[in-house]
């Protein structure tokens, strides 16, 4: 799925700033990185928190209860929007 057809205002994960709550609208394919991800509980219109970023792009994110290490190629391919507070 290209930026195109993920929506307006869609970006790749990696470019989330720390405390910023985004939600996915799409997981870039390639060696089942969507079926692990997805397995994770990472997958498409879930919402997510990011706690921490590295400089190098790595980063750690917050679902519900659960948090989860996401390195910089990965989370290039994770493509998300912006939640606004009126949407939560």
């Amino acid at each position: 799925m290209s930026i195109l057809s993920a929506g307006v205002g869609a970006f790749p994960l990696l470019l989330a700033s720390e405390g910023e709550r985004v939600r996915v609208v799409s997981v870039g394919s390639g060696r089942g990185s969507d079926r692990r991800l997805s397995d994770l509980g990472l997958a498409v219109g879930c919402e997510v928190t990011i706690i921490s970023r590295a400089e190098k792009g790595a980063m750690v994110l917050a679902r519900d209860d659960m948090r989860l290490a996401l390195g910089m190629g990965i989370a290039h391919r994770i493509l998300v929007t912006r939640v606004l507070e009126e949407q939560r």
